[in-house]
């Protein structure tokens, strides 16, 4: 364990430093709360030029997920894992084994499942070596595998909840900007499609571009350009940071409501969308689908409880905005305050997954 630069609101309970030259292993794993139960985020494997990136982008993702945790209503506190990808060819599964014993040494405090870079093969490398792992394939009717499908029904629940205050309307004929067609993206892109959403799509992959393009009749941007787009409603579904000062005030759209994590780069971009209008649906609070799944996954709920969960996300959303109008607050300012009282009000207690 080591410390490490304060970039976040909070500082960590911990932060654990993952090296293994056999398999390649270079990364760390953040502890932010364990307040309400075992700390649970996903595992990312990114390529990071320098290791105080990698590590204060852990930290930044480890509190959102205490956040997202708590305002979700899971028995968890937050944490994550982040793994630099290797240069050239390496071993996966022994560079997730290796991870997967670092998981093991923490004891239960630290629950682990697929984020950006990796998968569900992966996830069963890390299950050789600890049972604090999510993301399996599913058995015995219970939820699992992975969660992203999850991620972005609850996404397309919250946009709609978002059109429906901000445009008086449902999401047929609205244009809608994504950014981002990972396994996420693309989902919510056949979601939107679905309910007569018209689409602009930015991807650094071409194929994959066109592939969307073409079966969801979308127009293509450039991943920077999307931010001028002519639409109702820009969906960020890569990486975060995408909002500073000079997108906020290229922004056309009306609302903000993407499967990101940490789509503002300060909190001060979070007002300066309020101040010109723009409604933000706050990311923890509208992308938590996954995490619902892979709780559910853990905690032995059934395949009902995660769609019961993840279909009030949309409502979670409502209550937030209401709060925010009550209070006069930013929808960032007032989801962090909800989220506060939630942890501060926490008993910390134990969780382990059923057998």
């Amino acid at each position: 364990m080591v410390d490490a630069p304060q970039v976040t609101a909070t500082p960590p309970e911990s932060v654990h430093v993952l090296r293994d030259a056999e398999s390649g292993l270079d990364g760390v794993i953040v502890l932010h709360s364990t307040r309400r139960g075992p700390a649970a985020g996903g595992c990312r494997l990114w390529r990071y030029g320098d290791h105080a990136a990698l590590v204060g982008d852990a930290m930044r993702l480890a509190e959102g997920m205490t956040f997202k945790n708590a305002m979700a209503d899971l028995p968890l506190g937050g944490g994550k894992a982040v793994l630099n990808l290797p240069a050239g060819d390496f071993d996966r599964r022994r560079l997730f084994a290796a991870f997967g014993r670092a998981v093991a040494r923490l004891e239960g405090g630290y629950v682990t499942a697929e984020d950006v870079g990796t998968c569900v093969a992966d996830m069963e490398a890390v299950r050789g070596q600890t049972r604090h792992v999510a993301g399996l394939p599913p058995r015995g009717g219970r939820p699992g595998g992975d969660p992203s499908p999850w991620t972005a029904r609850g996404v397309f629940l919250a946009m709609e909840e978002a059109v429906r205050r901000q445009l008086g309307s449902d999401l047929r004929g609205v244009r809608v900007a994504v950014q981002g067609l990972g396994n996420v993206g693309s989902a919510l892109c056949g979601m939107l499609h679905a309910a007569g959403a018209r689409l602009i799509v930015a991807e650094p992959r071409p194929g994959v571009a066109a592939d969307i393009a073409c079966r969801y009749d979308a127009e293509i941007m450039g991943r920077d350009s999307i931010l001028d787009a002519r639409c109702a409603v820009f969906a960020p579904c890569a990486l975060g940071g995408v909002l500073d000062g000079d997108a906020v005030a290229r922004l056309r759209a009306r609302i903000v409501c993407g499967a990101a994590n940490n789509v503002l780069a300060t909190p001060e971009d979070g007002d300066r969308l309020a101040d010109r209008g723009i409604l933000y649906a706050p990311d923890y609070v509208v992308n938590a689908g996954g995490i619902i799944s892979v709780a559910g996954e853990y905690l032995g709920w059934s395949a009902d409880e995660v769609a019961a969960r993840v279909h009030a996300t949309g409502l979670r959303l409502g209550a937030v905005l209401a709060h925010a109008a009550r209070e006069g607050l930013a929808p960032h300012r007032a989801a962090d305050a909800l989220a506060r009282a939630r942890i501060v009000a926490a008993s910390p207690a134990p969780v382990r997954e059923a057998a």
